[in-house]
Parts: structure tokens; C-alpha cells; sequence
């Protein structure tokens, strides 16, 4: 009987495998810078869409008047309302929310929104639906709809578009003004009623949130839109009276 001679086998060296961890992180790196970019503009994307369906809502909202804790209008038309919003939109205390979350169809509150639903499981569609809100930092209800919130928080800065030379141009975050002062109308009353035109053309910029954190977003929370500069797209939008 013929005795085999078994050789041992010989393992990689240290300069294989560092030549093998090079050669893996030069590729790691190509598809990263290949296929990065592409991933990173299907997530805006895939926000810019969320965004835009919300950007109906804000133009519901701003025109809608809904009674208020004490049981009545805050505001005179939905005109008054959209006047005072964007007038007040640069306020971090007044910063304008936008989200999805699931509303209670069985539930509805007093200014005409579902209750949160937020009970474990359900089945969408029956037992709750995700519901579309705008709603200023500083409404009481605001907490109550992030405890079911769905999705992201936009926010969005409001700035007037007033006319210069003769083509539209933002103007001054906060304020209101006659957009065509050399027209002969002449400014009235105090705020909506004293303004002289029958449209208010704004430009609507929309955000993340980088934080959907209750305690982030929350009057008096770290969340201040000052910080977030770099919207995710820009509308022009226009309410009547």
C-alpha cells in the first residue's frame, strides 16, 4: 500500500489580502460614486412627490376657516386668514407644518379634522385614513396629530411676489405691501382690509424637516426654520378673495 504526502496548503500572504482589500474598496468606491448620486435624487425625488401633494393642502388650508378652541372664527374670510398666515409665516412660533397621519374617520373634532387614530395595527382605509393637515407650529392640535403622523414634516417659508419692473420678484419676508403701488389704488384699513388688490401672489418654498420628533418640532422645541435653507422646490401659489 502506497503511503500519499499530504503538502499543507498555503494560505494567503499579508500582501494578497492587502492587495484584495484594495482592490474591494476601489470597487466599494466606484459604486458608490456611480450609483450614490442616483439613490440620493430617487429620495428627494420620492420627497418632492410627497411635498407636492401636500402643496394642495397648503392652498386648501390657507382659505379654509376652521373655529377655534373658543368656539369661534379667528378669522373674518378665508382671505383674512391666508393674509395673516403669510404675513406671520417668517415667525419661528408660527411656522407652518405639513404632514400626513392617521385620522380616526369615526372621530372628528371641532374644526371639522380626525382625531388621531393611534391604536397599534388597524387597517388602513377602514379603521383609519391618512389624512393630509397644515397647521401652525403654535395650534394646540398640532401634537395631537404627530402622535400618528405618517411619513415626513415639511415646513414651508411664504414670501410675498410683488412687481418690479415690470416682472414679479419676492419681496420682503413678513410683509405685505401694495404689489403695484404706481396703479392709483390706495391702501385702506389695517391688514386684509386695507389691502387694495383682489389677489395675493406668494412664492411657497418647501423643506424637511430634518427632525419628525415631537419634542423637536414643538413650540419651544430646537427645531427653528431659519437653520433649514435649502428647499426641496419652489411654488408660486396665489389666494383670492
Amino acid at each position: 500500500m502506497k503511503l500519499q504526502s499530504f503538502r499543507p496548503r498555503r494560505g494567503f500572504t499579508l500582501m494578497e489580502t492587502v492587495i484584495a482589500i484594495g482592490v474591494l474598496a476601489l470597487l466599494l468606491t466606484a459604486f458608490l460614486a456611480v450609483f450614490g448620486p442616483a439613490t440620493a435624487g430617487l429620495r428627494k425625488a420620492i420627497s418632492v412627490q410627497e411635498a407636492d401633494r401636500l402643496a394642495a393642502a397648503l392652498e386648501r388650508e390657507l382659505v379654509t376657516l376652521r373655529p377655534s378652541t373658543g368656539g369661534s372664527d379667528t378669522y373674518k374670510t378665508g382671505f383674512d386668514k391666508a393674509y395673516e398666515w403669510i404675513k406671520a409665516a417668517p415667525d419661528s412660533g408660527n411656522a407652518i407644518l405639513l404632514y400626513q397621519y392617521r385620522g380616526d374617520p369615526s372621530q372628528l373634532r371641532a374644526d371639522g379634522t380626525m382625531e388621531p387614530y393611534t391604536k397599534n395595527g388597524g387597517v388602513a382605509g377602514k379603521d383609519f385614513l391618512v389624512q393630509p393637515s397644515v397647521r401652525q407650529r403654535a395650534d394646540a392640535l398640532l401634537l395631537e396629530d404627530l402622535q400618528a403622523l405618517d411619513g415626513r414634516i415639511f415646513t414651508v417659508k411664504l414670501t410675498q411676489l410683488v412687481f418690479e419692473g415690470g416682472q414679479l420678484a419676492r419681496g420682503e419676508a413678513g410683509q405685505i405691501t401694495d404689489p403695484t403701488p404706481d396703479d392709483g389704488d390706495a391702501a385702506g384699513a389695517d391688514g386684509s382690509d386695507g389691502y387694495p388688490e383682489a389677489v395675493i401672489a406668494f412664492a411657497a418654498e418647501f423643506f424637511i424637516v430634518p427632525n419628525s420628533d415631537v419634542n423637536y418640532v414643538k413650540p419651544g422645541g430646537k427645531f427653528d426654520p431659519v437653520n433649514i435653507t435649502k428647499p426641496i422646490f419652489t411654488r408660486n401659489l396665489a389666494v383670492r378673495r
